[in-house]
């Protein structure tokens, strides 16, 4: 069961940044035990992944600061992140079932699918969220956000490592941000739209 909250948190956080739980990933896999993958993901702690990784990360950190070129980088990253969120929940999946675990061993294909859904559904709410934040706060609010969201994902892939039974709290907390956001935007949409 801890596999299956460790992947969800994972591909949370991949859904905010594809980066970002690969790297969390690969580094503890190449430095400590805590995370020991199965031969079939041993690339992701390559050195040589590793430092592609890292690239992509930064360049993704920057230009999701700018507004409408992060517009522009979450289309790209459409297929990036969830792909990332199915790496992440299927390595430590499999790894669950290396260390004895036996959920899910007998339908691998399923963590790919979850942890593909999963990192989708959080990729769809910031993409929709970002161009209404970036034109209510007149492109201010775009480097704040992803800073934020950056932060996130590096915060939730160390809970889903370290200790995951924090998250579904760690989820619910983040749900309940979306849920406010969206409120928030709807109300200032009703605001404008109404005759002073």
């Amino acid at each position: 069961m801890l596999a299956a909250l460790t992947g969800l948190g994972l591909s949370t956080a991949a859904g905010l940044n594809a980066y970002i739980p690969l790297l969390v990933v690969g580094l503890i896999a190449n430095f400590t035990d805590q995370i020991r993958l199965p031969q079939e993901f041993a690339w992701l702690s390559n050195g040589w992944v590793l430092g592609i990784i890292g690239v992509l990360l930064l360049a993704e950190v920057v230009l999701d600061k700018v507004p409408v070129v992060d517009s522009v980088n979450d289309m790209i990253q459409t297929f990036v992140r969830p792909a990332a969120g199915g790496v992440v929940f299927s390595a430590t999946d499999a790894a669950a079932r290396l260390d004895g675990s036996t959920w899910m061993s007998h339908n691998p294909w399923i963590s790919w699918v979850l942890g593909i859904g999963i990192a989708l559904a959080v990729h769809l709410m910031k993409s929709a969220a970002r161009p209404v934040v970036n034109a209510s706060t007149a492109g201010v609010g775009a480097p704040v956000i992803s800073t934020v969201e950056d932060a996130g994902s590096l915060g939730m892939s160390l809970i889903a490592i370290f200790l995951p039974v924090l998250v579904i709290v760690a989820v619910a907390v983040l749900a309940l941000f979306a849920w406010w956001v969206f409120r928030k935007v709807r109300r200032r949409r009703a605001l404008r739209r109404s005759p002073v």
